[in-house]
């Protein structure tokens, strides 16, 4: 396999390995409508040439919003007309893109969303707080549907297909992970695999029956989380055979959940950024500032996992062994001749990239000239600390603060 090989992508041929991976924009109006500079943003991706562009995570239900504004939805039918223009400008430069689907589960807060928080189970997120409400059986299946409305939305707005976020501790996350699903109906921790994958198997047979096979279905995974009875990579495997079984079309593994946020993207700890805009690391008492930010940053770099080259290929490389199905890797994809030998030796499909699109739109030109380019983006955090502050998504070092 090489970096600039067509591959086939479920129903989808890209001309190229190169995925830009699912970023936040931060570039829709109060009722989740994408504006003018969301379509700018991947008019402008596609003319770069990526052969495949995944969007940031679209909610697709009002309770199941994120805490950061502008984030876009795909919540209703009326949504279709607002995304066409952005599918119809990715396509004139011959760019596949797809919409990714996400709940926020107990990752969100009520006076974000202006609903009672839910959750699998009534378990709090350490980041988030709050005591979120355990869902009913009825309410899974309905959310369930949510998830297949949203996906048959994309499909009539000219998506190739979508990403159904199953990652990151977001609510289908929620459901896999035993430390979190506590649930004594049909949708509990499965005795055999010992995880929980009822629901998104709903999820993912909802949206193959509106949408029919010549659909993208993704799927976005998490290989760890960093909770203290964590997700084992005998269940890891496990859970990539259930993806096999249920066959979707491709599998994208990344890591961790927002309740330690910075060790899905790693990097430096922009730490004056996140107390100044951060809600919930922010302190009104200015008195007890000083010692909250410094006890906080203690806590985080604890936490935190250092940033190094390719650092979720293990997982993928587990993947590969155990499905046919195309495998999409993410986290740390800088340097060019890591991805030709990622790609070369077998350990992954596609690679994915999010934070250096940001400084460097034009990346794959650049990797195109020169196989082993190294990306500009210093993985300085300030992009993803920013999604808090209520501004669209930029790269701060390439345009100045």
């Amino acid at each position: 396999m090489k970096l600039f090989d067509y591959a086939q992508l479920g129903s989808c041929r890209l001309k190229n390995r190169i995925i830009r991976s699912a970023t936040f924009e931060g570039m829709a109006d109060d009722q989740g409508r994408p504006l003018p500079s969301y379509q700018n943003l991947y008019q402008e991706l596609a003319s770069g040439g990526v052969g495949g562009i995944i969007t940031g995570f679209v909610y697709i239900s009002l309770e199941g919003k994120a805490m950061q504004s502008g984030q876009a939805g795909m919540d209703n039918e009326e949504k279709i007309d607002c995304f066409l223009p952005v599918t119809k400008e990715v396509h004139r430069y011959g760019s596949k893109i797809f919409l990714q689907l996400a709940h926020t589960g107990r990752q969100t807060r009520k006076e974000d969303t202006g609903f009672d928080v839910v959750g699998a189970s009534n378990k709090k997120s350490p980041y988030f707080g709050g005591s979120p409400r355990e869902l009913s059986t009825k309410e899974v299946y309905d959310i369930a549907l949510r998830f297949a409305d949203a996906a048959s939305y994309a499909q009539r707005a000219g998506f190739d297909g979508v990403q159904v976020h199953a990652a990151h501790g977001y609510l289908i996350h929620q459901f896999i992970l035993p430390s979190i699903n506590q649930r004594k109906d049909e949708f509990g921790v499965d005795g055999e695999s010992g995880l929980g994958t009822k629901f998104l198997e709903v999820v993912l047979a909802g949206i193959r029956k509106r949408c029919g096979s010549n659909f993208a279905l993704l799927v976005k995974v998490s290989g760890g989380d960093d909770y203290f009875r964590g997700l084992t990579k005998e269940q890891f495997a496990r859970f990539i055979r259930f993806l096999d079984r249920v066959k979707v079309d491709g599998i994208e593994i990344s890591y961790g959940t927002m309740d330690n946020a910075l060790n899905i993207f790693r990097g430096e700890i922009p730490y004056k950024v996140i107390f100044k805009y951060n809600p919930i690391f922010k302190l009104s008492n200015w008195r007890r500032r000083p010692f909250h930010n410094a006890w906080t940053y203690l806590w985080m770099r604890r936490k935190i996992k250092p940033f190094t080259h390719d650092y979720n290929l293990e997982y993928a490389k587990i993947a590969k062994e155990l499905t046919d199905i195309p495998i999409i890797c993410t986290g740390g994809f800088r340097r060019g001749v890591d991805m030709r030998r990622s790609l070369e030796n077998g350990d992954a499909d596609f690679i994915s990239i999010c934070r250096p699109f940001l400084c460097e739109p034009d990346l794959i030109e650049k990797l195109k000239v020169d196989e082993n380019y190294i990306t500009k983006c210093t993985n300085c955090n300030t992009c993803a600390v920013m999604c808090d502050s209520g501004r669209p998504t930029r790269c701060y070092r390439r345009m100045g603060r």
